[in-house]
């Protein structure tokens, strides 16, 4: 959505790349995926930590976070984490306060860096009807339309896409 959105916008083709994975951890993407980054995408962006909230301490998942933010390519756009409030019963509630330091830590990492941070928190909110998939846990197709417009917006278009590259 967020490919179609920048040629639309464009009229140019984009090459994106997307750091994260079903089911991945911030240390899966350190070791599994930067070091295989193609050179030249005209667009990287970096959305991760849902996972690590239910299978990293909280000591280890912001240090992972620091150190991903550390070594991502410059120019790469992070997403923020959604805010769980008024999903998942309790366990959402519970974790809004949680989800917020992570996101707070991501931000003030992304901007040491100078680095964008696409607000899935603000675009991915209430009313959740139809905004998941079938697993109750990723979003849908209309609840990734909420997170491409996080990333659209948070993507500031140069004059000339080339200083967008960022390897």
């Amino acid at each position: 959505q967020v490919l179609a959105g920048l040629r639309q916008r464009t009229g140019q083709p984009w090459r994106v790349l997307n750091l994260s994975a079903s089911g991945a951890l911030t240390r899966d993407v350190i070791r599994d995926q930067l070091s295989r980054l193609p050179a030249e995408p005209d667009l990287v962006t970096c959305g991760i930590g849902i996972n690590d909230i239910l299978y990293t301490g909280p000591g280890k998942l912001f240090a992972d976070l620091r150190a991903l933010i550390a070594a991502v390519p410059d120019q790469t756009v992070l997403l923020d984490l959604p805010l769980p409030a008024g999903c998942w019963g309790f366990l959402g509630r519970a974790s809004v306060p949680y989800v917020t330091r992570i996101n707070r830590t991501i931000r003030q990492a992304a901007a040491a860096r100078g680095l964008p941070v696409a607000a899935v928190s603000a675009y991915f909110r209430p009313p959740w009807t139809g905004k998941f998939a079938s697993d109750c846990f990723h979003p849908s197709q209309a609840g990734y339309r909420d997170w491409s417009r996080a990333l659209l917006a948070a993507i500031t278009l140069p004059e000339t896409r080339t200083t967008l590259r960022s390897a």
